[in-house]
């Protein structure tokens, strides 16, 4: 999955409508402080099938830091809650059903089952096999030059 830019976004409407960049982009500002504005004072922006913004206050909480297991206030806020519309979400539904399908490697055939090696044919180890298998291996016989 990649980003989409608000300069993408204004590219694909360009093309789609062969309308002036700069009125393209002037209309999707305005439209984005709209959205900006009406939220700022408060009201709920309700887009039929795409979804709706509304502003949610959250109140003061307790939280934990993970590190030093201190305990931390959290200050009350407001924050934005996006809901998704029913087309689209059952446009990602589909388009990400649709990526999932292509994504997807082949199966794999199995592989010929392997007999596990039976693990009581190794003796445990001992001190002495522990330090032998550590200690440094002979240099190769032979002139290094």
């Amino acid at each position: 999955m990649g980003t989409t830019t608000k300069k993408d976004l204004i590219d694909r409407i360009t093309d789609a409508t062969e309308l002036r960049r700069s009125d393209v982009k002037q209309v999707v500002q305005s439209f984005l402080d709209g959205v900006i504005e009406e939220l700022s004072r408060g009201n709920r922006l309700e887009f039929r099938d795409f979804g709706v913004f509304e502003v949610r206050d959250r109140k003061p909480r307790m939280a934990q830091n993970p590190k030093t297991l201190d305990r931390i206030p959290v200050p009350a806020r407001v924050t934005v809650r996006f809901k998704t519309g029913r087309r689209m979400r059952q446009a990602v539904e589909d388009g990400l059903g649709r990526q999932a399908e292509t994504v997807a490697a082949p199966p794999t055939p199995a592989a010929p089952a392997v007999p596990a090696k039976d693990l009581r044919e190794r003796p445990a180890p001992t001190v002495e096999t522990i330090s032998r298998d550590l200690t440094p291996r002979a240099t190769i016989r032979g002139s290094v030059g």
